[in-house]
Parts: structure tokens; C-alpha cells; sequence
């Protein structure tokens, strides 16, 4: 990793000088200087980011400065790629002189062409995804409603056109705007679902963080009830506490605020819903992740005791992570028809047009976005409500999902 940033800062240096390198006057000497300091900034902000103190910087410096930072780097990273591009055409013709030198000699005529024309797509490139990660804290609350329709064979006649909305990854420590919240809030009411399921990540780290925003999230609230899970974040894993106590009482405090909230927290267990003669069964656990760092809380043999598999062909289950899907329920669980998951963002950065998607987390995750299906099991990981890191939305925006079984 360290490799690959100096290498970008080498690369964005060298296509910047050589840019400014014949513009007149002492243009050139100040826009290297502005890069000097810009770069000071974001180094320095990132190699200090355990000793400042964020929650008491003004909410849009700190946005901007993030977004900025992040851009800089990923930008620069960009950069590097179609400059590796570069090199490895003058390697190829470096090899065709040694072969065929008359050949390479009519070919070199255009060499310096291309060479100029790929810095400057680089530049181009590196601006581009710089002013786009600043562009993107405008998307931080632009919700986007998201309608699945599936036809399920197991789904009982009672429960046909029941209609869910599932909202995942609240990360209520990185909002700065309760009227926004309330927005995506209504959105969700306004679909007037029978049940509402919440996958997980309340919190970034503590449960302070939600209590600001308790009153607009208390308003969700559906026919069939509000069911819920934890997530990664929720456990507070990724702070320093002062004692092992302090950490299980900042635990309890979340669980109980579910409560609070009229939300049904599952832990590892499961509930039976009834429509006239008919009847569901809905599955909660606690956060099970495949990939290494996450915990596996989670017991589906926990969540299952004592529910009538034979009189109850149709669950719904609510896990946070969706490697859990890929790595124990498909294989361990196939009268699970449906999963709800969360977790991965979508990365909150990629590129979704109808019929392509691309975000650098399916690198990390399989099923990252969307519905997915294997045989007669399928899986919807929610994009998330919220945001955590960087505190925008490029290309992938916030999600609130809305199913209907039919």
C-alpha cells in the first residue's frame, strides 16, 4: 500500500510539473507551491487523524476537508494507473527497437504525442475524481427509493402483497442534520409498508451518537411492527474504552434505545407473524461476518430454537453482513427464501447506470448492492442510510429498499 501511494505521488508530481512547466510568468512556481501545501494538508491530516479533534470542527470544514483529502489521494492513485499504462507502451516499444529498429524508428514520430496525451487524460482524470469526491457531500442525504418485487413459491396466499421497507446502516454519529434524517424518515413512511426491518449499524462506535436523532427515528412505524439487528459498528469494537465495563454498558444502552424506539431487536432469535390462518417467520441475529475483522456474533442455531420448521415453510432473515449469505445460509439454511443485509455501502462510491454497476467493494464482497439469487434463496443488501469515513455519496446514493412479496 505504501508502494502504491508513493508511487502516485511521484507520478502526480512529475504530470503536474511537466503540465505548468511552459506556462509564462510565475504561474508555474505558484501553482507547484499550492501543490506543495495542499499536499502537506491532506498528509498531515491523515498521519494526525487520532490527534485531531474532529467532533469539534465545524461540520462542513470537516465534510469538505475529508471529501478533499480522499479525493486528493484517490485522484492521484488514478493518475498512477494510466501513467503505469504509459510505461508499460514504452517498455513494449523499447522491446520492438531491440527487435526491429526501423520499425521502432516510424513508430517513435508519435511516441511524444501519445506520452503528452496520457498525462493529460491523467490530469484530466486525477481533477476529475478530485472535484467529484467534493461534489459527492452534496449526495449525503439525497435518498433514493428502490423498489424489488419478488414472487416467492413458499410465500403463504395470506401474506401475498405484503409490502416491507428495510433500511440499513443509520450510522447516526456521522449525521450533522436532523432535517435531512427526518426527510429520509418520511420517504419511508410515505411507502405505508405492513413491516419495517432495520440490518444493522445504528451507530459508527457509541450510543450517544443516537440519541440527538431518537425522535425522528421513534416515528418509524408499520402494522406488523419494526424488527431490527445489530451491526459491526453497533458493538463498539473500533474505540478505546476506558474498561471492559464501559464498553458492555455502552452495548446495553444501544439495545435498550431499540426499545426505546419501539423497535423489536433481534438477538439471535426469531418471531412468528400470522395472517389469518397463515403464518411467517422472521430471523434476527447478531452480526456474522465471513471476511476477517468482522465478528461472528451471530447463532443461527440459537435464532432457530423452538421454531416449527414443518408448520412454517417461509422465513425472512435479517443479517447485517451479507457474506453471512454466501457462507452459511445458502449452504446450511435453504428454507431461508429471504435475506435482508447491509454493511457494505456500496462503498458509497461507484458507478450504477440500468444494467451496470461497479464500485471498488465488489473487489471485497460478491453480493454488494441489490438483489441477488441462488436457486430459490435470494439476498437484498440495502446501499445504507447513512454514511461513515467519507461523508458524501459519489454514484451510489442512500437507499431506503421497498419489497413487495407477490
Amino acid at each position: 500500500m505504501l508502494l502504491i501511494v508513493a508511487l502516485a505521488e511521484f507520478y502526480t508530481y512529475i504530470v503536474l510539473r511537466s503540465a505548468v512547466r511552459n506556462m509564462g510568468g510565475s504561474w508555474p512556481t505558484w501553482i507547484m507551491v499550492l501543490y506543495y501545501v495542499l499536499t502537506a494538508l491532506t498528509w498531515g491530516g491523515f498521519l494526525m487523524f487520532r490527534q485531531l479533534n474532529w467532533a469539534n470542527m465545524p461540520h462542513m470544514v470537516r465534510n469538505i476537508y475529508v471529501a478533499f483529502t480522499m479525493g486528493f489521494i484517490i485522484g492521484k492513485v488514478f493518475i498512477l494507473l494510466i501513467m503505469l499504462g504509459d510505461e508499460v507502451r514504452r517498455l513494449f516499444m523499447w522491446v520492438v527497437s531491440l527487435v526491429k529498429p526501423s520499425q521502432a524508428t516510424a513508430v517513435a514520430g508519435t511516441g511524444i504525442t501519445r506520452s503528452v496525451f496520457l498525462s493529460r487524460l491523467a490530469l484530466i482524470t486525477g481533477g476529475t475524481m478530485l472535484g467529484g469526491f467534493v461534489y459527492g457531500i452534496s449526495n449525503r442525504y439525497r435518498y433514493h427509493v428502490r423498489r424489488v418485487s419478488l414472487k416467492l413459491d413458499e410465500l403463504p396466499a395470506a401474506f401475498k402483497g405484503l409490502k416491507i421497507v428495510q433500511v440499513s446502516d443509520i450510522h447516526s454519529g456521522s449525521f450533522d442534520s436532523p432535517k435531512a434524517v427526518q426527510r429520509g424518515v418520511q420517504l419511508a413512511l410515505d411507502e405505508k409498508p405492513d413491516l419495517i426491518f432495520f440490518t444493522g449499524d445504528l451507530v459508527n462506535n457509541k450510543s450517544d451518537e443516537i440519541v440527538p436523532y431518537m425522535s425522528i427515528f421513534s416515528q418509524l412505524k408499520a402494522p406488523m411492527g419494526v424488527y431490527s439487528t445489530l451491526g459491526n459498528h453497533d458493538y463498539g469494537d473500533y474505540v478505546e474504552w476506558p474498561s471492559k465495563q464501559a464498553k458492555v454498558a455502552n452495548l446495553e444502552r444501544l439495545k435498550s434505545i431499540h426499545g426505546q424506539m419501539g423497535w423489536k431487536l433481534m438477538m439471535n432469535e426469531h418471531v412468528v407473524l400470522e395472517r389469518g390462518d397463515d403464518k411467517i417467520a422472521i430471523v434476527g441475529i447478531e452480526n456474522w461476518g465471513a471476511k476477517a475483522g468482522f465478528p461472528k456474533y451471530g447463532d443461527m442455531q440459537r435464532a432457530y430454537a423452538g421454531l416449527p420448521e414443518k408448520n412454517i415453510p417461509f422465513k425472512i432473515l435479517l443479517s447485517h453482513d451479507p457474506s453471512h449469505w454466501d457462507h452459511q445460509v445458502q449452504q446450511e439454511y435453504p428454507d431461508i427464501q429471504l435475506t435482508l443485509s447491509g454493511h457494505t455501502h456500496g462503498m458509497q462510491f461507484g458507478v450504477e447506470i440500468p444494467g451496470f454497476k461497479w464500485s471498488p467493494v465488489q473487489y471485497m464482497y460478491k453480493n454488494w448492492a441489490g438483489l441477488y439469487q441462488q436457486g430459490k434463496q435470494y439476498l437484498y443488501v440495502n446501499r445504507g442510510f447513512g454514511f461513515l469515513g467519507y461523508p458524501g455519496r459519489l454514484g451510489i446514493l442512500p437507499e431506503i429498499t421497498v419489497i413487495e412479496l407477490v
